[in-house]
């Protein structure tokens, strides 16, 4: 039998589905033992249907993906089950018609485009070489590499096919490879986590480019994802997955409003939502730690870590209770699982912020120009803020909006070109080498990402009392005793101690750079997206931390974040920056509640939420303008929904206080904005 004849699906009544899984085990071989990742995970995806599968890292979602494509490491395999794509066994392939397979019926996007592009080839060679590979000539495949970016809405696709992959915004890069992906349109598409990273108005248009080419090409998608809100958004029916194991799944609508698995009920409490902020309460979080890969389970894989298990759900797996329309769940106590006591940090009194007295920071007409291929580039221009003690101010804006030059520049990373940074009444060196070590202790940093922000070879004890010594000037067992206090503080085990970072999950890799952040007692902290790439679980025991140790030292934050859930949580005032310029400031409810700068209206929109009460969708036409060339008058009016027109084109409004403690750069008035955007109210949110 030819290759080609063994991949014709079956001819039935009905088209087969598009996946497949029937008790899948896939297990990992790590010292000569198998340990098991994937435990009898049995689910199915129709075709045209998006599907959602949700879990903390660690639970297995990335190893089913890979598996399905037969893309597991050296040391992985399916040990039993069955896999079938569009009604192909995939299991019982040769290397040649698997390729075929991923050639024609499946594609996958990963988490990060940037990873998945060749660096050293332009963008139209990388697309075209999808279709050559399907036997079509040279000719033909950049034709049909130009039509494939046309149709994943690139504007310009004859620019973007001469560049490299360095040369697009993320968003871009995220469009090459969704268009490479559906180029074959493939009868299953995987997306793994595809827009972390993205600021929320990419985000949003990636996703509903994905949801317009999937009902274009009826292509079924499996969605992998930790965020609940896009899951909402996007897929028909959900699985969540635990330590391998599917313990729940159903329709989307159902599952979310109707969670019937702790597990579930315990994910969806960890999220920021209902417009809660750190002043109203502390986020729930899940007790605990996932189980080690290959660990005995006998009963219950969430047993160790449920507030309604007893000795039966240790002992006896619970069967796949049927609720109804088929909502499934594996818990014994189904019918209660959303009385699950809450795990809650303790209620703190925070700081109050006295802003009769002086600041504790001050930056006055901030602005930095790079240079670039002899053009000047205005990252920021003209920024003006104050930060009293105790305080968090949120800095929100698209990729390119000048958050992490401005971070920068506060820090000394960055020689501002204009304006000057004064903490606690002393006006700071431009560059971080001139500044004392009294400067380097008050300002720490955070980054987005612990991996390359701790040395891998080091422990973390030296890690900690190098920083102690640096900072703090401790030695010995005075800073001995120090280090078990931060350690303690950020609730960083002690037999951590001699760990170093490759063997610590991401959150407690992110416990650790925050430890180290305030060896020196610093009086303000930077957190540069500090939770995007974490899940909610560990995202909202970050946030508490965070949020406790301000309490107890009243320390402030200036917090950065494509996530408004979380910045509306953490914040007490929102700066809102549009291409290097402060667009809105003010506090977090009146920036969340309106009336908004219609830049912030827009950001707003584009939000999904896990309640799935989204507000219109605002769509930006076209990408951020250039900082080497920005447009006249209002910078935003190119993009603007409500720009009024001429005096919009031609003049730069000023930034007023158009309330109270409130500032705006906008022509429109505040009041015809008030009634402009009441028009459709945002809708309230509920709570599980």
């Amino acid at each position: 039998m030819t290759a080609t004849e063994e991949l014709t699906p079956p001819t039935t009544e009905h088209a087969p589905l598009a996946l497949e899984l029937e008790d899948l085990d896939v297990v990992y071989q790590v010292r000569g033992r198998d340990r098991q990742v994937l435990r009898g995970v049995t689910l199915n995806v129709k075709r045209g249907e998006a599907y959602g599968l949700v879990g903390e890292s660690g639970c297995g979602k990335s190893t089913a993906a890979l598996a399905i494509v037969n893309y597991l490491p050296r040391n992985g395999r399916v040990r039993s089950g069955g896999l079938r794509i569009d009604g192909v066994d995939a299991l019982s392939l040769s290397n040649a018609q698997l390729r075929k397979l991923r050639s024609e019926s499946v594609s996958m996007v990963y988490q990060n485009p940037g990873a998945a592009l060749n660096p050293s080839l332009r963008i139209g060679k990388q697309v075209a070489e999808v279709f050559r590979i399907r036997g079509e000539k040279s000719s033909a495949a950049i034709d049909m590499a130009r039509h494939a970016l046309e149709r994943v809405q690139i504007a310009d696709p004859g620019s973007v096919m001469a560049r490299f992959p360095h040369q697009l915004s993320g968003g871009m890069q995220q469009r090459v490879v969704i268009a490479m992906a559906l180029a074959i349109e493939p009868a299953l598409l995987i997306l793994d986590e595809p827009t972390t990273g993205l600021d929320a108005t990419v985000e949003a248009e990636v996703l509903d480019l994905v949801a317009g080419l999937q009902s274009q090409l009826n292509t079924s998608v499996l969605f992998i994802s930790h965020n609940l809100g896009i899951i909402r958004k996007m897929c028909d029916r959900v699985g969540v997955l635990y330590a391998g194991k599917l313990v729940e799944e159903g329709d989307t609508e159902t599952v979310l409003q109707d969670p019937r698995h702790p597990y579930t009920v315990g994910l969806m409490r960890c999220v920021p939502r209902g417009g809660v902020r750190k002043d109203h309460g502390r986020l729930d979080t899940i007790p605990g730690f996932m189980p080690n890969v290959g660990e005995e389970l006998p009963g219950c894989v969430f047993a160790g870590r449920c507030l309604l298990a007893e000795a039966r759900c240790v002992q006896e797996e619970p069967e796949a209770y049927d609720i109804g329309n088929g909502h499934i769940s594996r818990c014994h106590f189904h019918e209660r699982a959303q009385t699950l006591p809450r795990e809650q940090s303790a209620e703190l009194e925070l700081p109050a912020i006295d802003r009769t007295a002086d600041p504790l920071l001050r930056f006055d007409d901030l602005g930095k120009v790079f240079k670039q291929q002899g053009h000047d580039v205005h990252a920021l221009v003209g920024v003006s803020a104050q930060i009293w003690p105790g305080e968090t101010l949120g800095l929100v804006g698209e990729s390119g909006s000048g958050k992490t030059t401005l971070a920068r520049t506060l820090l000394g990373l960055v020689t501002p070109t204009t304006g000057a940074v004064v903490l606690d009444g002393k006006e700071l060196a431009g560059t971080l080498g001139k500044r004392d070590a009294k400067d380097l202790r008050a300002l720490q940093i955070v980054f987005q990402n612990p991996d390359s922000a701790l040395n891998r070879r080091h422990q973390v004890r030296r890690i900690l009392l190098r920083s102690l010594k640096k900072l703090a000037g401790k030695t010995g067992k005075d800073a001995e005793t120090r280090m078990h206090e931060l350690m303690h503080s950020v609730r960083l085990a002690e037999r951590y101690v001699s760990a170093r970072p490759s063997q610590l999950s991401g959150g407690l890799k992110q416990r650790l750079a925050i430890a180290r952040a305030f060896a020196g007692d610093p009086l303000l902290v930077v957190c540069d997206e500090p939770t995007s790439a974490l899940d909610v679980s560990v995202q909202a025991a970050i946030l508490n931390l965070l949020v406790e140790l301000q309490a107890k030292e009243r320390v402030s934050y200036i917090f950065i974040s494509h996530d408004l859930g979380v910045v509306r949580y953490v914040s007490d005032r929102i700066a809102v920056l549009y291409l290097g310029r402060l667009m809105e400031l003010g506090s977090s409810e009146v920036v969340f509640s309106g009336p908004h700068h219609p830049y912030t209206e827009a950001l707003l929109s584009a939000v999904p939420t896990i309640d799935g009460l989204e507000r219109d969708r605002i769509k930006l036409e076209g990408d951020i303008p250039s900082a080497a060339n920005p447009p006249t008058g209002c910078v935003f009016h190119t993009r603007c929904p409500r720009r009024i027109g001429a005096v919009c084109d031609e003049q730069e409004p000023p930034l007023l206080e158009v309330e109270p403690n409130h500032l705006m750069r906008c022509h429109i008035p505040i009041d015809e904005l008030r009634a402009l955007q009441a028009e459709e109210p945002a809708p309230a949110s509920a709570s599980v």
